[in-house]
């Protein structure tokens, strides 16, 4: 994923298929991010002058979307809630764990991801986690 070479004919061929769709700027984001493992910055004039909007307004829906990345990240990305009711049974402790001992992994906090009464929530890739622990977490990264 990440390390797949970005050129303007692989953005623009991703670009070009999802123009068909209403609203395509968000699928447009999706597609490049989940062919790339990021959206480069190569991209934003591209999706700009495709879809006729400025390039502020991409950087803008970019920045406001948390998971979009402007750069690659190695390893897996490990997502932490850090909602309130998360925090109360155990969530930033937990993060802080697993920052500093699952070495490789990317940590990123994010606010709610739905499993409040089983907290601390988590997310590794696209599989959502209850009661996650560091040990559940590490099994799930090794995967």
């Amino acid at each position: 994923m990440a390390d797949q070479k970005v050129s303007d004919t692989a953005i623009s061929a991703l670009i070009e298929a999802e123009l068909g769709r209403e609203g395509p700027l968000l699928p447009i984001l999706h597609s490049l991010q989940t062919r790339f493992g990021h959206v480069p910055e190569a991209a934003l004039p591209l999706i700009a002058e495709a879809l006729n909007i400025g390039r502020a307004e991409v950087h803008g829906v970019m920045s406001f979307y948390h998971d979009f990345r402007t750069q690659p990240v190695s390893g897996p990305v490990v997502k932490i809630c850090r909602a309130e009711a998360c925090q109360a049974q155990g969530g930033r402790a937990l993060e802080a764990e697993v920052a500093a001992r699952l070495s490789g992994a990317t940590v990123e906090a994010v606010y709610c991801l739905g499993l409040c009464a089983n907290g601390p929530a988590a997310m590794v890739g696209d599989r959502p986690m209850a009661a996650a622990t560091l040990d559940k977490l590490a099994a799930e990264v090794a995967r």
